[in-house]
């Protein structure tokens, strides 16, 4: 059960009134497309028939933090076993399989542990197709994922995938440790599963992904940064947008995001909770410092809507 700090958590907008709950954003339509939050940067969107995934992490292991903290920080008191760099981390297969019944396609925008430790077991159990790095398909091989299920792109990909389309976006990862992260190191191949968290951890360079479904085109990130001259000409209607605290060594992060966008309907944000804390722990921290997100968006984009995403509460979009 989550804690009544996060289940009472308000929708934000641009002028900072509550919006209309998000089951009432425009239910019962044909080809309605939702959205649900898993935390960390993992997302499910689907229309009742295609369920995509973006990046899931269901596991939320106690493992290492990112360098100078990122996203992730140890929680005092901790009990749960803490996992190292030299250890085999086992996915909580009781909670996948809970929270991720289905799944047709998986997209990893880069292969850290908080984005691809799952990602194994829900590609076996389920037979989805994974769009993602050389990087991330070795990790999957690794653990006998078919071959026939692995998309390897690199960027700039554009592939049409029955009712929806999927643009391969080149991207960079979030600058982590005070702009002092840095990874050119790729998840080699020939590995052979169970593989420790630095085994699975190499970045393999990150992607995003323009996902268009339906009368929708929603752009995933999977961290805090973005190559500009990559983004021009989209006009994604939603954007899951990174919104971790790293953002701010960016350069006027949102205000050159919205610009360049062209001013998106809506943007959720993505990678923002402490995803070494369990979901029974309150994210009231987290949500205190996402604050500055939004009225960053509103700032850059008034007529935005910023909506603060519930763990698992699908977000409806209206059909257009």
């Amino acid at each position: 059960m989550l804690k009544a700090g996060f289940l009472c958590l308000l929708f934000a907008t641009s002028q900072s009134v509550q919006l209309p709950a998000q089951d009432q954003l425009s239910a019962g339509k044909n080809n309605q497309v939702t959205l649900k939050y898993m935390g960390a940067a993992g997302w499910e969107i689907g229309d009742g028939s295609t369920t995509i995934l973006v990046d899931p992490y269901i596991s939320r292991i106690n493992g290492p933090a990112p360098p100078g903290g990122g996203s992730g920080h140890i929680i005092t008191g901790d009990s749960r076993r803490a996992y190292g760099w030299g250890d085999i981390a086992s996915p909580d297969l009781a909670a996948i399989d809970s929270h991720i019944p289905r799944a047709d396609f998986v997209l990893i925008t880069h292969t850290h542990y908080d984005h691809i430790l799952d990602v194994p077991h829900i590609a076996l159990k389920t037979g989805a197709v994974v769009v993602g790095t050389e990087s991330t398909q070795n990790v999957l091989r690794a653990y006998g994922v078919r071959e026939e299920q692995l998309i390897t792109v690199r960027g700039g990909e554009d592939y049409q995938f029955g009712s929806f389309s999927l643009k391969v976006i080149p991207s960079i990862h979030s600058p982590l440790d005070h702009k002092h992260y840095f990874s050119s190191a790729t998840a080699p191949a020939g590995m052979k599963a169970p593989l420790t968290l630095e085994q699975m951890h190499p970045e393999g360079g990150t992607l995003a992904y323009l996902i268009r479904f339906h009368s929708h085109q929603i752009l995933a990130f999977g961290g805090m940064n973005y190559i500009e001259r990559e983004l021009a000409g989209l006009e994604p209607n939603v954007v899951l947008v990174g919104a971790g605290a790293s953002r701010k060594e960016i350069y006027d992060y949102s205000g050159r995001l919205m610009r360049t966008l062209s001013y998106p309907a809506l943007v959720l944000p993505t990678h923002w909770d402490n995803f070494l804390a369990p979901y029974s722990t309150s994210q009231q921290p987290a949500l205190d410092a996402l604050q500055s997100f939004v009225q960053e968006i509103t700032a850059a984009s008034p007529k935005t809507r910023v909506i603060v995403p519930k763990y698992f509460e699908a977000i409806a979009l209206p059909a257009k």
